[in-house]
């Protein structure tokens, strides 16, 4: 069980690269709990604004400000990216990666592996090389080695963005229960399905600007923003 969760408030945040703003200027405030869904069309900043929250983008103007101190917050997040980033190890040298940075001891290491090998669904593949793996068993095995070491929240980019229904469904059972041991996920996604399903909150994104925020049941009921209910309509935003 993850304990002493994180909240983050950005204030007029905004990243501006070679003259062009990428997100902003946006105000956010996140609570320490819940999976907050991010939708927009391509381009809108969703992946920007991840890391940022995560800490991997520098911010050009504005605040943000975690509930304890910056080194802190850092050491008790992880990220997925879309394209998962493999070791060249076996899966299990993969799982026990984030395990052997934090100096933890060799026996809780092998059962931890073992645990979150079972977790994901790739027991049986524990000594296979991890980038001979199917696009979804590597999904799967980012977000188990991002979990391993129980951070306070997970930053999601498009995780299961093509893969089929039976390795979606399996790792959105992974993020609830993850989220249920008190994980916070952030995470994007261009599935509305998957929102609905996961979302205890939404931040629409267009242009970089947040154009609709709040509780997932509220905005998937009644959006309030133009662009919001053209984009749940499947209309082209842009």
């Amino acid at each position: 069980m993850v304990e002493d969760a994180l909240s983050v408030s950005l204030k007029g945040v905004a990243v501006h690269r070679r003259n062009a703003t990428l997100l902003g200027p946006i105000d956010l405030d996140l609570d320490g709990s819940g999976i907050t869904i991010v939708l927009g069309p391509n381009g809108a900043g969703k992946t920007t604004l991840l890391k940022v929250l995560h800490g991997v983008e520098r911010i050009s103007n504005g605040t943000l400000q975690w509930s304890v101190p910056d080194a802190e917050a850092r050491q008790a997040q992880a990220y997925v990216f879309q394209r998962p980033i493999m070791l060249r190890r076996t899966v299990r040298q993969n799982l026990a990666y984030p395990l052997q940075l934090l100096g933890t001891p060799k026996a809780e290491i092998a059962a931890r592996v073992e645990d979150w090998a079972g977790r994901v669904g790739l027991a049986v593949l524990l000594d296979q090389p991890a980038p001979r793996l199917s696009g979804g068993e590597k999904q799967k095995l980012a977000i188990g080695r991002a979990l391993i070491r129980t951070p306070k929240v997970l930053f999601l980019d498009e995780p299961c963005a093509n893969l089929d229904g039976r390795s979606t469904r399996e790792i959105e059972e992974v993020l609830h229960h993850a989220n249920a041991a008190g994980t916070r996920i952030v995470m994007t996604t261009h599935n509305l399905g998957q929102a609905r399903r996961l979302a205890k909150d939404v931040v629409f994104l267009l242009k970089g600007r947040i154009h609709e925020s709040g509780a997932a049941p509220e905005i998937f009921a009644a959006p309030r923003a133009p662009e919001t209910q053209a984009f749940f309509k499947g209309d082209i935003v842009e």
